[in-house]
């Protein structure tokens, strides 16, 4: 039988509305710069969700959105659906608060753009003298305003305590910097350095509850503890390769995206796989 059309098709992400419920189902399409690439990475929807589950069990203290897996336990027509085998989720649907949550351990990325241009990370001032990808004295939280088309907008903490209120931007500062260490702590176990992530929540019933995909290296920035150096942008064990091989183009970042080398394409899904195998072999540790 034919799926349903997506109620809403992202850049990677395909969503079936069921109503009180959601079918989130992670696709291989890949995308930078927030363009679509023609090529698909094999398997890389599938790893995404593994990855991502395996965190929500690992956090099931935390109220999420989860309420089932495996899809031989979905709804019908979409129970036991080949297409959404193994890159799905059913999950509560709730009102989602537009916000990127991102937390950042380190001075990297856009980040270090920022310092090196203002001093600043999210309109915050910080030490003078720091170097890229040096470890921040404390986790930072810089959250952005989330933009289904394009770019989404960063913002200061003030600017989203007020557009929100100092109660909700409070609890979600402290469940996203908590999460962020404790995330932290896990994967030091694989010898990986979490630099920074993004979460997203939503509000069910009156409660604030995590939701979206969660600390999958499509929303992370993942280095090796080998290879990092402070003073240069490490190796990361993300899609970075291919932002890293943009780079070398002329392509000019606006749609349509250019065709990717099978090599990379193929770089791409070892990396990924990659990270799976280190993350899950210490979210599937039962201590905290």
């Amino acid at each position: 039988m034919n799926l349903p059309n997506p109620s809403y098709r992202g850049k990677v992400r395909d969503i079936y509305d069921l109503g009180d419920k959601l079918i989130l189902s992670s696709s291989d399409r890949i995308s930078a710069f927030d363009v679509v690439f023609p090529q698909a990475v094999p398997d890389k929807g599938k790893v995404l969700n593994r990855i991502s589950t395996s965190w929500f069990e690992y956090f099931k203290d935390i109220p999420n959105h989860i309420l089932e897996t495996d899809v031989k336990n979905f709804p019908f027509p979409f129970q036991n659906h080949p297409d959404l085998e193994g890159r799905s989720v059913l999950v509560k649907k709730c009102k989602r608060i537009d916000y990127e949550c991102v937390v950042r351990g380190y001075i990297s990325g856009s980040g270090w753009k920022e310092y090196k241009d203002a001093g600043t990370l999210a309109g915050m001032t910080l030490p003078k003298g720091l170097k890229e990808s040096q470890k921040l004295p404390e986790p930072v939280f810089t959250p952005a305003v989330k933009n289904d088309e394009g770019h989404d907008e960063n913002i200061s903490e003030k600017e989203m305590e007020n557009r929100i209120g100092k109660e909700l931007f409070g609890i979600l500062r402290e469940k996203s910097i908590s999460i962020f260490l404790r995330a932290s702590e896990v994967v030091d176990r694989a010898g990986i350095i979490l630099c920074d992530t993004k979460f997203e929540f939503g509000i069910l019933d009156g409660q604030v509850i995590l939701i979206d995909e969660l600390l999958t290296p499509d929303s992370s920035r993942y280095w090796s503890a080998e290879t990092y150096s402070v003073g240069i942008s490490p190796p990361s064990l993300d899609k970075q390769i291919l932002r890293n091989y943009l780079e070398t183009t002329n392509w000019n970042k606006m749609p349509p995206a250019p065709d990717l080398p099978e090599k990379l394409i193929s770089e791409l899904r070892e990396k990924y796989q990659k990270i799976e195998d280190l993350i899950l072999s210490c979210t599937s540790q039962k201590s905290r």
